[in-house]
């Protein structure tokens, strides 16, 4: 892969800005450097801006190395950056599959760049022909979710990985909510394609939405160009801080993910008993697609009753469907009481 084709020809030649931090080897007693505060102990320095620390348990638990890692303020800085690397605006284009998560395109929009989506097959399958097919010369990002959102489902791996053989460009999979499912993940890859970026966050299984801390791993090329490009203290030290404690307590967000898959089976058990639901698509994440009569008036009703969910009935492949989040038992319960208030 030539990485400096790819890359727009201002951020290959971008000098960043130097943080302090940044310039200075070794520990340091007296911080007279940065113009901070020198009163309010612990809130007042800048946090690290590599996240250095941060990078080393991360790597240790996600078997990577630290300079493959890119930690972003959630995984929408990930994929601003992205199209801030590679798309020149009202030149280049993206390619994804549709539906799908939808800041692709919003990033897309923001950035100015074409943005191409490629509908799934039935039952949202992954057809890597018409996603190549849907590429040019100014192509320069592929993006793929898996388990997507808002479908559940996996993408099967040989069509994912013709894409990544067979683009020449960059391919981003998304994985948020890989720890959902049985397949192994995508990271072993990146030693093996160059091309590829690999998505991961903290706001699913980990239980740390508010944090705000997502995760791009690639090649150490592409992580560089991240950081060259991403704002200097990008990742604030209480998130940093407190992603760290919670990495030493993997095996209660286990817990928690083997408790929302025990959940998943007899919610959507209990939804296909209701004479409004019509179909609930397999899941592979922690959510259930679910196909009712009047998807607009059954979130209305639901809303009323202080019960959120998410309707996806404007998007493709998904008339009448509501996007239901596997909750604790009792939110499952609750809901359920509603929708049969509602089916009477």
């Amino acid at each position: 892969m030539n990485l400096e084709f790819l890359v727009r020809k201002n951020i290959y030649h971008l000098k960043p800005y130097s943080c302090a931090r940044d310039e200075f080897q070794g520990i340091a007693s007296v911080h007279l450097d940065a113009n901070e505060s020198p009163y309010n102990q612990e809130l007042n320095r800048y946090p690290d801006p590599l996240q250095h620390q941060l990078k080393q348990k991360i790597a240790d638990l996600k078997k990577v190395r630290p300079a493959q890692i890119m930690a972003g303020n959630g995984s929408d800085e990930a994929i601003d950056l992205v199209f801030r690397i590679f798309c020149e605006p009202k030149e280049d284009n993206v390619v994804a599959m549709e539906p799908t998560y939808g800041m692709y395109k919003v990033a897309a929009d923001i950035n100015n760049v074409e943005y191409r989506p490629v509908l799934l097959e039935e039952n949202f399958r992954l057809n890597a022909s018409k996603l190549l097919a849907a590429t040019d010369i100014h192509t320069k990002v592929i993006f793929l979710c898996s388990p997507n959102n808002p479908s559940g489902n996996l993408m099967n791996r040989e069509e994912m990985l013709a894409i990544v053989q067979n683009f020449n460009g960059i391919v981003v999979i998304d994985e948020a909510y890989a720890d959902f499912s049985t397949e192994p993940t995508w990271l072993k890859d990146l030693d093996k394609y160059a091309n590829l970026i690999v998505l991961h966050t903290f706001s699913k299984a980990w239980g740390l939405a508010s944090l705000r801390c997502g995760l791009a791993f690639a090649s150490e090329e592409i992580i560089a160009l991240f950081n060259k490009v991403k704002y200097p203290y990008n990742v604030n030290t209480l998130t940093q801080n407190k992603v760290l404690d919670e990495l030493n307590y993997g095996s209660r967000k286990n817990a928690w993910v083997e408790m929302i898959l025990k959940e998943r089976e007899p919610l959507e058990k209990a939804l296909k008993a209701l004479p409004m639901v019509e179909k609930i698509y397999h899941s592979d994440a922690n959510f259930l697609l679910v196909k009712v009569k009047d998807a607009d008036k059954t979130y209305r009703f639901l809303s009323e009753r202080g019960i959120i969910v998410r309707n996806r009935n404007k998007i493709p492949w998904c008339d009448n469907c509501l996007r239901i989040t596997i909750g604790t038992p009792d939110e499952n319960s609750a809901l359920i009481s509603a929708l049969k208030e509602f089916s009477e």
